[in-house]
């Protein structure tokens, strides 16, 4: 760690290298593949680039040099982004490399009006505050909160049941602000800093000791359901051809049918758009028939990804939606959810119902264009041995959104549910950044998870965010497995705003702080 500090501090004061440096110590923390694990370089990262804005003075040179940073962690982050659609993913990189320099305007903004340890100081609160406003719009991706870089680090992350992935973030940047703290002050100086760190890490250490003893000494879990997730392994460009329709189906059938039978779980999962056309409509009746023969003879519910063709009247053309549903043995109602939030450009245009000529700027993936937009959050009630069961199904991208996923869990949703579809991506590292971010929802809500992905990553996770059980990806292959219920609320699931709410509210303080000490230094 000396090592890191004393070349960080010579880099940190070179013109562009420092930028290039906390670049890439961004990209590569970030999740990648599992043998990879470097997301303590995220506790540093930002040092090179704050020292050596240290002796900036004018606003182009700082966003020269923060847009570098934040351009190559975009880049190393999320290049695979490209595999699906390069246009919308050199877009999705140029954007968001943007808006992630403007906590470091306002960081420039407060240097220049009061001093550059007191933007030092309000950078926590700053940026934890535009990662969570800059996730309340459409046009935001969401993906590279920077809480997100530890998904992987069980041990150290389980305080998110208080504060969610907001006060992961807000724990790093102060890190980073007491390592340059340590640079740059004499020896005296920086015993302070370094007894803070010490803490900092020792507290979240000790947090998640006291919760695993915990729960190994008192098993909390209230019952068990067995569920079977099947990843069919399909092409995700050639299942939107209409004549594969039927083979799709087959296949689904035959792997359910001797799952089924050799385990006999409670619940099946097939996964995002495992039924590519509205089976609803009288077009399909056929098709829907022979379903529900299916569970009638298997005698197991069935929640599947589908698209849901909705009429708002007779001969209307209807509004297609990434949608789930919750399929009982018998005729029953279904239970149907929309899809609520949609990937910027590649599903849905942002705010297309107030300018419709922003339609056409889709960067579409195949089968998914111009979706509908879900207006509720609502849970499904499953029948079972344990009686009604109300589980949470969130579809795909929906995962990173962490107030969204509490909306569920307050509803009475005792598990979570995640149909994806990922193999727009390859053999990237893009659906293992999936799963990871997918491990705080579980640890926020202290909800178990079942995620069940067309080619993979197809998994288990508990309700500290760890593998109970999962299969290789690009495989056809089932996976069963008996996934814990709970019902207590985490202080974070009752209260997913209050810690980013509060930093808008004292970064506003620190802003007018910092104007009025300017005003006063002008009298």
């Amino acid at each position: 760690m000396t090592l890191l500090f004393r070349t960080i501090n010579q880099l940190s004061h070179s013109r562009y290298r420092a930028s290039l440096l906390s670049g890439v110590l961004l990209g590569v923390s970030f999740p990648s593949y599992p043998g990879i694990r470097l997301e303590l370089l995220a506790w540093v990262a930002l040092v090179p680039l704050l020292i050596s804005l240290r002796s900036v003075e004018k606003a182009s040179e700082l966003f020269r040099r923060a847009f570098i940073t934040m351009l190559l962690f975009c880049v190393i982050s999320l290049w695979w982004v490209t595999l699906a659609t390069l246009p919308g993913g050199i877009l999705t990189i140029l954007a968001q490399a943007c808006f992630m320099t403007l906590p470091l305007f306002a960081f420039y903004l407060i240097k220049k009006l009061a001093s550059y340890l007191f933007a030092l100081f309000s950078l926590p609160f700053i940026w934890v505050a535009w990662e969570w406003a800059y996730m309340q719009q459409e046009f935001s991706l969401g993906w590279l909160t920077f809480g997100n870089s530890q998904a992987n680090l069980n041990f150290m992350i389980q305080y998110a049941d208080i504060t969610g992935v907001w006060g992961i973030s807000f724990w790093l940047i102060w890190f980073n602000v007491l390592a340059v703290l340590v640079l740059i002050g004499s020896r005296r100086e920086a015993l302070r800093p370094l007894l803070f760190m010490a803490v900092m890490v020792l507290l979240p250490l000790l947090y998640s000791m006291l919760l695993f003893s915990r729960d190994g000494a008192v098993s909390t879990a209230q019952g068990q359901l067995r569920v079977t997730l099947v990843q069919p392994n399909i092409d995700p460009h050639g299942k939107w051809v209409r004549n594969n329709s039927v083979d799709i189906m087959e296949r689904y059938y035959r792997m359910t049918r001797i799952a089924v039978r050799d385990n006999r779980p409670d619940l099946v999962i097939w996964p995002e758009t495992a039924i590519p056309f509205s089976i609803f409509d009288s077009d399909y009746l056929f098709d829907l028939q022979l379903l529900q023969g299916a569970l009638r003879q298997w005698q197991v519910p069935l929640l599947t990804g589908l698209v849901d063709v909705v009429h708002s009247g007779e001969g209307a053309h209807g509004e297609a939606y990434n949608a789930s549903v919750l399929l009982e043995p018998g005729n029953g109602v279904p239970w149907i959810y929309h899809k609520m939030h949609l990937v910027p450009f590649a599903e849905r245009v942002p705010y297309v119902e107030y300018f419709p000529w922003l339609g056409n700027a889709t960067f579409s993936l195949s089968g998914i264009r111009g979706w509908g937009k879900g207006g509720d959050a609502s849970v499904m009630k499953l029948s079972s041995s344990h009686g009604k069961i109300v589980i949470a199904n969130i579809i795909c991208y929906e995962s990173i959104f962490p107030a969204f996923v509490t909306e569920f869990v307050r509803k009475g949703a005792r598990m979570l549910t995640l149909v994806t579809n990922d193999g727009w991506y390859a053999t990237s590292y893009g659906p293992y950044q999936h799963l990871a971010i997918g491990r705080l929802r579980c640890i926020e809500n202290r909800r178990a998870m079942a995620r069940c992905a067309n080619t993979g990553l197809t998994v288990v996770l508990d309700k500290f965010g760890r593998t109970i059980s999962e299969i290789p990806w690009w495989q056809e292959q089932t996976l069963t497995a008996d996934v814990p219920l709970e019902s207590t609320l985490t202080f974070y699931t009752c209260n997913p705003d209050l810690l980013p709410k509060a930093t808008v509210l004292i970064s506003a303080l620190l802003l007018l702080v910092a104007f009025l000490r300017r005003e006063a230094k002008t009298l």
